[in-house]
This record gives C-alpha cells, structure tokens and sequence, in this order.
C-alpha cells in the first residue's frame, strides 16, 4: 500500500466540535468544554463525547496522524482515536496534564486504562502518532519532527474486527481549546514490533 492522504471530508465525527475550519491545508478544530474519552476506571464516570474525525482502517494497514503539540491546560489533548464500539476505542497522543505535555495512550475494553510520560520538550511542536494493524495487535508509536519513532504501546486486537481511526480532541476542563492538524494518512504497517 503507497501512502493515502486522507481528505479531511473523508471521515464522520463521533461528536460535532464547536468549530472545523481548513486554513493552508491543515484542518483548525475547536473542541466542546467537557468533551472527552473515558469509561469507569478510578473515577466512576463514562464519557463518550470526544471529537473524534474517523474512517475505515483496513486489515494489515497504519494510521498516522500530525498535529501541533499546542495544549496549555489542564488535560487538553489531542492525537489519534481508534473506535471498534463505544465500549472498545484507543485514544493516543498528547495530553496536557500536571503543566506539562505528556505522551500516552488509554485502552478501552468495557473500562479504561491509561498509560502516560511527560514529554515537555515536544511542547508546541510537531507531533506524529502511528497506529499499525497487523494481525493480531496494534502497535501505537510516536514521534516529534523528524525524529525517530519510539514505541507507545502493544494493544491486542481480534483479528478482523471492525476498525474506524483517525484524529481526534478533547477538552474535558475547559472552553476554547484548539488543535491543528496537519496531515492523516494510511500506509503499510510497521514490518515488526522490534
């Protein structure tokens, strides 16, 4: 598979943001206040309003997305969403939390989990996250700029499953958070985990 970009017209969004806007090719969005991704674990709540902006990932396939590192509040985030269900979905990328921007993932299968580490030097910059598909897994991995990959996290995934992916946003504390997308593209998977 050579490298697919994808037009921003190509997905449907799990929930309406405030505002979309194309500006020199990269798609501006502005999240709801309270919008977020979270099942159950440790605080009790569901919330399933996140803006998430996703189509169809096929079988033996990787998703990226890159975006501007841009969160300045708490938990403001921003990356990439993939969604089997509303009980099965990965969120990863860049949440704003504790003052300092931090690179994680949340697994959800019926409850969250989450895993994050702060990675201050990426704050304002270039962020590309990727997702490959290969049999029976995701393998989630991220860079700044053109630095190398680094891994994230290994997701067991049933083989065949139904899969939507694509960027996504939320802002669970506050009005007026925007992210800025630069480019969501399908390519070949990563050939190994190693």
């Amino acid at each position: 598979m050579a490298v697919l970009s994808m037009d921003w017209g190509a997905g449907e969004w799990t929930t309406p943001p405030v505002a979309v806007e194309s500006q020199e090719g990269d798609l501006v969005v502005t999240a709801v206040e309270g919008s977020d991704a979270w099942r159950v674990t440790s605080y009790g709540f569901v919330h399933d309003d996140e803006h998430a902006l996703l189509a169809p990932l096929p079988a033996d396939a990787a998703v990226e997305v890159t975006f501007a590192a841009t969160m300045s509040e708490q938990f403001d985030q921003a990356g990439l969403f993939l969604k089997a269900s509303p009980t099965q979905w990965i969120k990863a990328g860049i949440e704003y939390a504790d003052g300092t921007p931090n690179l994680g993932a949340v697994v959800t299968d019926g409850v969250s989990d989450w895993s994050s580490a702060p990675v201050p030097e990426w704050a304002g910059r270039r962020v590309t996250i990727r997702a490959s598909r290969a049999g029976d897994a995701i393998t989630l991995r991220a860079r700044v700029e053109d630095e190398p990959f680094r891994f994230v996290r290994l997701v067991p995934l049933e083989p065949g499953l139904d899969l939507l992916a694509g960027p996504y946003l939320c802002a669970p504390t506050r009005a007026g958070f925007t992210a800025r997308f630069h480019s969501w593209e399908l390519t070949e998977p990563d050939a190994s985990l190693h």
